[in-house]
Parts: structure tokens; C-alpha cells; sequence
């Protein structure tokens, strides 16, 4: 066996095979102003078999005389192609609030606790396709998609070519592709639509 400085070429092999990270930058805009940024990542271990992605999210705005401040961070972890455990952190200027859902083997245990927004549930199919997931490719074929925030579902349905509506409760996004790829989100809101636009 070769060595190059002590170490194993070997080892040195296996370091140089690990996946790359995927990363995608987002602005967040309102009525033409950025008011915070999104940032989404995916990374592969050496094997293939797991997958951990995460999706920051960092608002800061001013409606009228109302200040909203959000930050949250998502952390999922899949292996197969099957969410294993997922994390939710948020800081608000309302206090600070989490959610989770972890595979238990036969089934999910799901808490949300979100600013007026609690929820409980067994989930006991095989969660594999969630809300950052569609930050990475279409949603082609799917009718749903894990909201991780909320600990339930999205229901997702193609508009037109590249074209995706999530609809949850009442809530609406609109998700447009180029070549596969994410480049704008529109969350529709009573006051003022947020516009997420990939950063070129």
C-alpha cells in the first residue's frame, strides 16, 4: 500500500469521493424590497444511502406598523429515499418554537408547536418527498409534499409546463422551474405576496 506522507492513498481516495454539497441562494422580496434570504442545501454521504438537506429562511419586514421577524431552520435527514427524521427550529418575534417528526420504524411521531399552530399525529406512511425537497427538482408526479413547518401535508399539483401549485389550509405557493431547476416561489399572502428568487 502507497502512502504519501504517512497517509493511506487509499484514505486520501475516499476523502476526495465525498459528494458535494448543493446549494441554492434565495432573495425574499416584498412589493419589490428584499426583506430576508433562503438558502437550501443537500449533501450525499460517500455510500449514497443517506441524505441530509436543510432549508434557512431569514425574514425581517414591515407591515404598516406591524414588524415581522422570522428566522427558521429545517434539517431533514432521509436514507433510501425515506425521511428518517426532520427538525424544525424558529425565532420569531413571537418566541421561539420547534417541530419534529422522527421514524419510529412503523410509523412517524409528528409535533408541531409553531406561533398558533399545534399539532399532533401518527403518520404511518413512508414520508419521501418533503417541502425542501422541491428546492432540488420538480415535483413531477407527486400530489404531495411534507410541510416540515406545519408537520402535515402540502397538496401539490401541476398548473402548466414547470409550473407547480401547493395549496395547504387555506395557504398557496406557486413554485416555477427553468431546466429543473427552482428559480422563483411565490407565497401568496393577504397583504402582500413574498416573491423567492434564485440569486443569479
Amino acid at each position: 500500500m502507497a502512502s504519501v506522507l504517512g497517509f493511506s492513498t487509499d484514505a486520501v481516495g475516499q476523502a476526495t469521493a465525498t459528494p458535494a454539497k448543493e446549494v441554492r441562494r434565495y432573495t425574499i422580496e416584498v412589493a419589490g424590497v428584499r426583506v430576508g434570504t433562503m438558502t437550501a442545501t443537500r449533501q450525499a454521504t460517500a455510500g449514497g444511502a443517506e441524505v441530509v438537506s436543510s432549508l434557512v429562511s431569514d425574514v425581517q419586514v414591515n407591515f404598516l406598523v406591524y414588524h415581522l421577524k422570522i428566522y427558521y431552520h429545517v434539517v431533514n435527514r432521509s436514507r433510501h429515499g425515506q425521511l428518517l427524521l426532520s427538525t424544525v427550529e424558529a425565532h420569531t418575534n413571537q418566541g421561539n418554537f420547534a417541530s419534529r417528526a422522527e421514524w419510529k420504524g412503523d410509523h412517524y411521531t409528528i409535533v408541531a408547536d409553531q406561533y398558533k399552530h399545534h399539532y399532533r399525529a401518527t403518520e404511518k406512511q413512508p414520508i419521501t418527498y418533503t417541502v425542501t425537497d422541491q428546492f432540488f427538482g420538480e415535483p413531477a408526479g407527486r400530489s404531495k409534499a411534507y410541510a416540515e413547518y406545519f408537520g402535515d401535508f402540502f397538496s401539490v399539483s401541476q398548473q402548466a409546463p414547470a409550473r407547480y401549485r401547493a395549496v395547504r389550509d387555506g395557504r398557496e405557493d406557486e413554485y416555477r422551474y427553468v431546466n429543473g431547476q427552482l428559480v422563483t416561489i411565490i407565497k401568496k399572502n393577504p397583504l402582500k405576496n413574498f416573491i423567492i428568487q434564485l440569486q443569479p
